[in-house]
């Protein structure tokens, strides 16, 4: 048997990048399908980030002879239909897990998971936040906070500008704060980047260069009124940068008034902040200093990939005792 071999074999869906390369950290290996026309979940490796051996890509043809130990589901249209499209019968009896990036879009506290509908699955959210509100049923339900690989301290703050990142936002509109961003801009000199930014930013900026890049704003502004706590908040922590953002969902358990940043719920009261922050520049900087020693130990990528790692273990475990008892 080979090294690959006694390593836990995890088949998901190319959903997230950033979190797909993260998740990859970890001591098993990933296969991921790919089809001709490179559509959603089927995109492969892709050029961006620097993945692993440990991260396969298979034709989706293919999917159906891989030996595998365990499916990680990571959308509602993995679980609803591709699992019947792609997989085999018999994988479909595997050990499953469902992660879920986002809190409920429907109502706030009385959506329940799609995934209720079969008891045999573990279901991970990526916040406390996202947890509480949704109706996980009966369901085992646990909580894998997010971490991230330290790209370094790259923070000088010498522009006096606050930086936005968010993929789409134009399109992704007032639930992520298209409107703040738009309002606070008047006032605030402000800069937006990522995919699908279209007028209103700066285009896209590849994972691998974001750090030197969002290094020389004074602050990280992230206008976003009801999500998951981002990967890119996460990440600008790490480089050094301080946050400004709302007072809601996961972000007051992370972004301390006056330590690593400001939250607020009134725009008139993030608008002085960020006055202040562009006003004193050593301040921002010492507060980006707390911001980076907070991520590092919060959002520990050592920590991230040892949880994955002993709920992979644990629940992988099913399938050998389901093929003990089957003797």
């Amino acid at each position: 048997m080979n090294a690959n071999q006694e390593r836990l074999r995890i088949f998901t869906w190319h959903i997230h990048g950033s979190y797909l390369y993260y998740l990859s950290q970890g001591d098993y290996e990933l296969y991921i399908p790919v089809n001709k026309e490179r559509t959603e979940g089927y995109y492969g490796r892709g050029t961006t980030f620097p993945f692993g051996h440990n991260v396969h890509e298979v034709d989706v043809e293919d999917v159906p002879m891989l030996d595998l130990d365990l499916i990680l589901f990571q959308t509602a249209t993995n679980y609803q239909r591709d699992q019947y499209k792609v997989l085999s019968p018999y994988q479909r009896e595997l050990p499953k897990i469902y992660l879920q990036h986002d809190p409920p879009w429907g109502h706030p506290t009385d959506t329940k998971h799609i995934a209720c509908r079969s008891g045999d699955v573990t279901l991970v959210h990526v916040t406390y936040f996202n947890k509480l509100m949704w109706d996980n049923g009966s369901l085992d339900a646990r909580v894998i906070e997010h971490g991230v690989v330290d790209r370094g301290y790259t923070y000088s703050g010498e522009l006096d500008k606050g930086l936005v990142i968010i993929n789409n936002l134009p399109q992704r509109g007032r639930m992520l704060g298209f409107d703040l961003f738009l309002e606070l801009r008047k006032h605030i000199p402000l800069d937006l980047v990522g995919m699908g930014t279209g007028s209103y930013g700066l285009s896209e900026v590849l994972h691998p260069d974001l750090p030197a890049f969002a290094g020389k704003y004074r602050f990280l502004f992230n206008p976003i009124r009801y999500t998951s706590m981002g990967l890119a908040v996460c990440e600008a922590m790490t480089y050094g940068l301080p946050v400004i953002g709302l007072a809601t969902t996961e972000m007051v358990r992370h972004i301390r008034e006056g330590f690593n940043g400001f939250l607020d719920l009134d725009p008139k009261s993030l608008t002085d902040k960020m006055v202040f922050m562009l006003e004193n520049h050593d301040l921002a900087k010492s507060m980006g200093a707390n911001a980076r020693r907070y991520a590092l130990e919060r959002f520990s990528i050592r920590r991230f990939v040892q949880e994955w790692e002993s709920l992979f273990g644990q629940v992988a475990g099913r399938k050998t005792l389901t093929k003990l008892h089957s003797y």
